[in-house]
């Protein structure tokens, strides 16, 4: 639907948007695109090459950002055009031609612009006028082909005649165009013709030229000395946080309105499919729009889920009432949810319970492997109770609801929704749930007595302010140290894995260059630092440090405009750091990028590992690039690389891991440290097109205030090796968070006369460890999309990075399967079709058939015992018709 951007998107709503623009052109045009045309994106990522490239069936893929200095050398060398193979596990096999254009995308000089009022001259053909001038025409053109011929392989180029906001008067364009083709042929030194980038694929192709390889990704990208495009993989994280949050509900929901059976009518979830279609565009999600453009993406977003969030009220009323899918037209049940609980705002959970009402949750799991997960909700009262589906009084706690979170509350309830809530709830209510895959169960929170049982059941919460120096965290394996009197963390420790790293955590920001030296501003695209500036705490930093059975929780105010929450979970072997940070002072004038690091004292030797998409890992070498001699102008900046699942660093003993719940930018500028850039906010444009400061407020009425961003990260150390196993399964639970339905219910009777737990899967079976179901979706047509995607890559894990097979007849247990068709990964072909037409590129220095058959893939899908194998790395796309039941 868009040419997305190829940092902030993640690989599943890179696929869904690309999906959904193919199907249009196939409906509309029968036609099957086979070339990548991606030429404004702000760098490259491995990702784009050979999943959303090769692997959906494209011949080649271009583009005009590639780094400065990447350019030049590749000029010289003729390497702008390559064979880029962008995954180490599916190598050749996911290959595709790459081209990055000599210059941006526009003409080849200065002289070939034919806007109405641009200045170039024109082909002046009539020899009675006294500016004729087809002879130095015409030597132009012939001599800007063969400077572009120079430093390209074979004997075909391609111009790219236009660039942003031309052709609003094609004519006074192809007027021009044609008298150079005309007098260029007649002169015959060159041939010009009008093409198209398939047509020059073909060409190319026919050459039989060998190509150089490309591995791993064009990242980062700067297009001159000190203007790093960094500073994007940041901007506008409220934005970036949205569209990641909604992309796993959408997930969730497409499962929900299959198990229901897709209404003809609305409500559906196909206008959150365009909402986040378009936010994937790489002015979008990417924070590089104007202030009214990204008002308009979060207003699309925001009606595409209040319909999708009807479809997911609807399903689960139907499943719970009853499990047949034909004749849920109108369930009784009204289901709520809560999508503004990140500011602890949830209505049907802060109502009155006193009067004998229960609350029922009903808790959806749209991962494909059984879950366990601890709940949190805001409640009014202390005397409440949690029940599981089978009627038994579990485990919960208590914990404060403070001030902080209750300003945030306040304001921002205001700001969305112009109204004050009318309770404040004194808690949040903690309780573990259990649910099985693609499936729910149910819990009831109801009101009790205050007797000594229950309140053995929730810990009364304690506040230990910074008295004496060691403060230990942690209910469960897991323990963090903190100094009391320095009010800070200290030390890690794993009691299983006996992983124990000193380790700190810090702020500090980064000042924005104002551009007054070289007129290059920090701004939307660029990150320009200008001096690194520790964030010291106003004064004493109490810890203040609320222990329980199921999580102990650390809260540090940093200072009027950060305060942070460390969670350690009794179950869980990871650290959970929730930061508010906003508004960003910019009283001095100077604009702020404020970075989060942890700093430990591993030997990690420059290196480092970030994802491309949410996907394969790749090796990032501190000031070094491995296709060029990298001059260091910008030792930050050019240090930076986007994020979308997480960040990692390992030396001989210990990896340490971080994983984000958005994009954001991230490096490792010092050895055994990591740093997130969490939000920026600044004051001067950079000079690349949003004519804009990147200068979000949030108003109230008419007061309006710099932008406030609650997020989170999560921090994990293991021992040398089994880190992945916990970045990949954890990974995806941070993009598929349980979905919390409410209802409130007289009396206790829901268990006796409703469904409380349900599975659609085989009740005995889960989906392996290594794979994720990232696509089930119901086609108009009633078949389904559905989609399978191996989370390792070759070597990452030494248990999982293994082929994995998945038994289709017990995932759709209830139905029977009649044709299962393997396609494309943009389903708009069948896998074989795209495979038989597929050009094979040769490359230098290889013979094709060693390098393929080192690839491993899963096999065909036989019909009858209907398993599929997936290799490490491999997504496989497929289109199921089921009989129908009637």
């Amino acid at each position: 639907m868009c040419m997305h951007d190829e940092a902030a998107p993640h690989y599943i709503d890179m696929i869904d948007q690309t999906t959904l623009g193919h199907r249009f052109i196939k409906e509309e045009f029968n036609v099957t695109p086979r070339i990548g045309w991606q030429i404004d994106p702000f760098g490259h990522s491995a990702v784009q090459a050979y999943l959303l490239g090769a692997e959906a069936g494209f011949d080649s893929l271009f583009f005009a950002r590639i780094d400065y200095q990447d350019r030049e050398k590749r000029k010289n060398e003729k390497s702008l055009e390559v064979v880029w193979r962008g995954s180490k596990s599916l190598g050749s096999s996911a290959q595709i031609f790459a081209g990055a254009f000599p210059k941006n995308y526009e003409p080849p000089t200065d002289n070939f612009y034919f806007e109405v009022n641009d200045e170039s001259p024109i082909v002046q053909d009539d020899m009675d006028l006294f500016d004729y001038n087809v002879p130095d025409r015409v030597n132009e053109f012939v001599s800007a082909a063969i400077s572009q011929a120079n430093i390209t392989r074979t004997n075909h180029i391609m111009w790219t005649m236009g660039t942003d906001f031309k052709y609003q008067y094609a004519n006074s364009w192809f007027r021009q165009m044609d008298k150079f083709i005309h007098y260029v042929n007649q002169d015959g030194r060159v041939n010009a013709l009008y093409s198209t980038p398939s047509i020059y694929t073909d060409a190319k192709y026919a050459a039989n030229e060998s190509w150089p390889i490309k591995s791993d990704d064009f990242f980062p990208y700067a297009d001159k000395v000190n203007a790093y495009w960094t500073g994007y993989f940041t901007s506008r994280p409220a934005i970036k946080g949205y569209v990641r949050a909604l992309s796993g509900y959408y997930l969730a929901a497409r499962q929900l309105e299959f198990f229901k059976g897709m209404s003809k009518s609305r409500p559906n979830t196909d206008s959150l499919a365009d909402a986040l279609a378009i936010a994937q565009h790489h002015d979008a999600v990417s924070g590089t729009e104007k202030q009214h453009v990204a008002d308009d993406y979060a207003k699309r977003l925001s009606i595409g889920y209040n319909e999708a969030e009807k479809v997911v009220a609807e399903s689960l009323a139907c499943m719970t009432e009853s499990r047949s899918e034909a004749g849920c037209k109108s369930p009784s049940t009204k289901f709520q949810q809560c999508p503004l609980l990140n500011i602890s705002y949830c209505p049907p959970s802060e109502a009155d319970l006193s009067n004998g009402k229960s609350l029922v949750i009903v808790v959806y799991n749209s991962l494909g492997w059984k879950r366990e997960d601890i709940i949190k909700i805001p409640v009014v009262s202390a005397n409440v109770t949690v029940r599981d589906f089978t009627g038994k009084e579990i485990e919960s706690q208590l914990l404060p609801l403070l001030n902080a979170s209750v300003g945030i509350r306040n304001d921002h309830v205001r700001a969305y929704l112009g109204i004050s809530p009318s309770v404040t709830p004194s808690y949040w209510l903690a309780f573990s749930a259990t649910v099985p895959p693609l499936g729910f169960s149910t819990y009831i929170v109801s009101s009790t007595t205050q007797t000594a049982t229950s309140s053995a059941r929730r810990t009364v919460y304690k506040s230990e302010a910074s008295q004496n120096d060691t403060i230990e965290v942690g209910p469960g394996n897991l323990k963090l140290i903190y100094s009391g009197n320095k009010g800070k963390l200290t030390q890690y420790f794993n009691s299983r894995s006996s992983v124990k790293e000193s380790i700190e955590q810090s702020f500090s920001y980064y000042a924005g260059d104002d551009g007054s030296v070289d007129a290059q501003a920090d701004g939307a695209y660029i990150f320009r630092p200008n001096g690194t500036y520790p964030i010291q705490s106003e004064g004493q930093v109490h810890l203040t440090v609320l222990r329980g059975p199921l999580l102990d929780e650390v809260h540090q105010r940093i200072n009027s405009w950060i305060y942070q929450v460390t969670r350690v979970y009794k179950e869980k072997e990871h650290a959970e750091i929730e930061f508010t940070v906003g508004p960003i002072p910019i009283g001095n004038g100077i604009g702020k990028e404020i970075v989060t690091k942890i700093t430990t004292s591993m030997e990690t030797n420059k290196t480092f590992y970030t994802d491309s998409n949410g996907r394969d890992f790749i090796e990032r070498i501190r000031d070094y690039r491995k296709d060029w001699d990298l001059q260091v102008n910008q030792p930050v900046a050019g240090n930076y690389y986007p994020i979308n699942l997480g960040i990692y660093a390992k030396d001989n003993n210990t990896e340490m891991s971080v994983l984000v719940d958005r994009s954001v930018g991230g490096s490792s500028i010092v050895d055994g440290q990591l740093e997130l850039m969490i939000h920026r906010r600044l004051l001067h444009d950079d000079d690349r097109g949003v004519g804009e400061p990147l200068n979000e407020t949030v108003c109230i009425q008419d007061v309006c205030k710099g932008l406030t961003i609650t997020g989170k990260y999560y921090l994990r150390l293991d021992p040398l090796g089994e880190g992945a196993k916990w970045r990949r399964s954890f990974g995806q639970e941070i993009y598929s968070p349980f979905l919390l339905a409410f209802t409130e219910q007289e009396g206790d009777n829901w268990t006796s006369s409703h469904v409380t737990t349900f599975s659609w899967m085989d009740p005995s079976y889960v989906l392996p460890d290594n794979v994720a179901m990232i696509t089930l979706q119901e086609q108009e047509d009633g078949k389904l999309l559905f989609r399978l995607a191996h989370l390792y890559e070759i070597e990452e894990d030494k248990d999982l990075s293994v082929m994995a097979s998945v038994e289709l007849k017990k995932v759709f247990a209830d139905k029977k399967i009649n044709k299962v068709a393997e396609m494309s990964l943009s389903a708009n072909q069948e896998r074989a079709e795209m495979e038989k037409k597929r050009l094979a590129w040769k490359v230098e220095g290889s013979s094709e058939e060693e390098a393929a058959a080192k690839v491993m893939r899963g096999g065909p899908v036989d019909p009858t015992k209907l398993v599929v194998d997936l290799a490490p790395m491999e997504i496989r796309t497929f289109i199921i018709d089921f009989y129908s039941k009637h």
